[in-house]
């Protein structure tokens, strides 16, 4: 503008018409208004998204909490299930320990006794052996008796009748 005014050399002097100013206080008053009502309105939504959202939220939080609650009783009750059949497991395992030791003492006695009973058996069969060898020795020496005894009545028989003979040629003659 110097570079200019130095070339123009002479004054000049402006008059305008002008219209009436804008009232620059008044537009920014109407605008600070459009826009804290605009800034009071997203505050308004804001607030209700906020607290629509924290009462999802709440609902939410009180469904995973009764969820949890639930989750936690039935896991005391099967913790208190699994305790339950351990103890009735660990009280089979011994009764069947015991059962196992009452059949071993068991099958052990009858063991012995079945090895005393064969024994006496064994014994028996060697005695009835020995009274049939017995039994037929003497049956033997009975039938040899019996034979010597037969042949020993016929002998004499045959002498008697030998002696009966001269007796009757002595008594004759």
């Amino acid at each position: 503008m110097t570079a200019l005014r130095g070339q123009v050399g002479g004054e000049i002097s402006v008059e305008m018409d002008a219209a009436p100013g804008i009232d620059l206080t008044k537009i920014l008053a109407e605008m600070r208004e459009q826009y804290e009502s605009l800034a009071e309105k997203n505050r308004r939504d804001a607030e209700q998204w906020f607290f629509s959202k924290t009462e999802e939220l709440n609902r939410e939080v009180a469904i995973n909490t009764e969820q949890l609650q639930s989750g936690k009783t039935e896991i005391t009750e099967l913790r208190r299930t699994i305790q339950s059949l351990e103890i009735d497991l660990q009280s089979q395992l011994s009764t069947k320990a015991a059962l196992e030791g009452t059949l071993a003492d068991t099958e052990a006695r009858y063991g012995t006794q079945l090895a005393q009973l064969q024994m006496l058996i064994t014994s028996v069969e060697e005695q009835l052996a020995e009274l049939r060898c017995d039994m037929e020795r003497q049956n033997h020496e009975y039938k040899v008796l019996l034979d010597v005894k037969c042949r020993l009545e016929q002998e004499i028989a045959t002498y008697r009748r030998l002696l009966e003979g001269e007796d009757a040629q002595c008594v004759r003659g």
